[in-house]
């Protein structure tokens, strides 16, 4: 069975943004089948919408399917995960600059946010359905306080990596490669593999 990976893309962002179409090219270099959809309304992201756009793409999951979020992207995998029926599992998880709580929001951006900050993630729900999930955290982002990598490994069981001067590893941050995304996936593989 082929190895799916969905990549899903931060607040404002596009497919072709960031570091994306790299991962996109290093996974598919590796086997997988890999999409990266345009998420809709990007500049003011809703959670119903996104999670409908991320289960539509996706269609089947199973332990050969790896989840990839940036962002908001991170909340939206999350959520897809709390709305799978019991006994459906994904094959792992990768958040990058992914958050329960913000900083630095202008007040128009706190309207668009404020839902996904307000409305709870069971996140014991999510851990049934995704047994890893890595979180890549920068000690710079001007967006995502320090203080959520503990509350990845507290709430999510998440294995967590701290980079310095990283920033929001976005577009604006010139990250257009993301090599530790990319071995936080092959990790995830390794460990599937090794469980069979």
């Amino acid at each position: 069975m082929k190895k799916r990976a969905v990549i899903v893309h931060c607040w404002d962002g596009t497919p072709e943004g960031a570091w994306y179409p790299w991962l996109k090219a290093e996974l598919e270099a590796r086997g997988f089948e890999v999409a990266v959809p345009a998420m809709p309304e990007t500049e003011t992201p809703k959670i119903g919408p996104w999670v409908g756009t991320l289960t539509t793409v996706v269609g089947q999951p199973d332990e050969q399917t790896y989840l990839i979020g940036h962002s908001i992207g991170c909340q939206t995998v999350l959520r897809y995960l709390e709305s799978l029926p019991p006994g459906q599992k994904v094959g792992g998880v990768v958040l990058v600059a992914g958050f329960f709580t913000l900083q630095g929001i202008d007040e128009e951006g706190e309207m668009i946010v404020r839902p996904w900050l307000e409305t709870p993630i069971d996140t014991d729900t999510v851990r049934t359905h995704a047994d890893h999930i890595e979180a890549i955290f920068s000690d710079n982002d001007p967006w995502v306080p320090v203080a959520n990598e503990r509350l990845f490994v507290d709430r999510l069981g998440a294995t967590t990596h701290m980079f310095h001067g990283r920033g929001h590893f976005s577009q604006t941050d010139d990250t257009t490669e993301l090599p530790e995304a990319l071995e936080a996936v092959l990790h995830l593989v390794e460990r599937e593999l090794a469980r069979e």
